[in-house]
């Protein structure tokens, strides 16, 4: 639309299923690479996209033209399908319900680039919970637990 402007960028936080550590790092990348293209493909702005064994963060330049749950969705069951359909697990791949969706201004983007680029590193002495609870903590989102993933520890 005609003199309509936007600078939004979101950091999009969810797990595998019942936490379990089934993103392989033989193939994780691919997977990422392609979770990129989905975002792409739906006028959105992927920057990066990182994750470990049992969940991912992406980090998108925001395009408000769509949904945010819409954009979830659609990068969850496109990304399950697609690893089912190359059979990169020998079990069916979900994605647990739910995500954590946080914003960041312009003057952030490196330093939440470089904290997604090195999750590897960072989950060797954090767990997922940790980092977690610390984003719901962070950025004041109430929260009933209730409601919280399906912790596997």
């Amino acid at each position: 639309m005609a003199g309509t402007f936007h600078q939004i960028y979101l950091q999009i936080i969810f797990a595998v299923k019942g936490r379990a550590n089934l993103l392989q790092k033989e193939w994780r990348q691919e997977v990422f690479k392609y979770i990129s293209g989905i975002i792409k493909g739906k006028d959105q702005k992927p920057i990066i996209v990182n994750g470990v064994a049992d969940h991912v963060h992406l980090f998108v330049g925001f395009n408000p033209s769509m949904k945010i749950c819409d954009l979830v969705r659609d990068v969850k069951n496109n990304s399950s399908k697609y690893i089912n359909d190359h059979k990169l697990l020998s079990n069916k791949f979900n994605w647990q319900e739910g995500y954590g969706v946080f914003s960041y201004s312009h003057f952030h983007i490196n330093k939440v680039y470089n904290y997604i680029l090195n999750q590897e590193e960072h989950h060797r002495k954090r767990t997922f919970r940790e980092e977690y609870m610390d984003f719901l903590k962070k950025f004041e989102v109430q929260y009933d637990e209730k409601y919280l993933f399906n912790w596997i520890e």
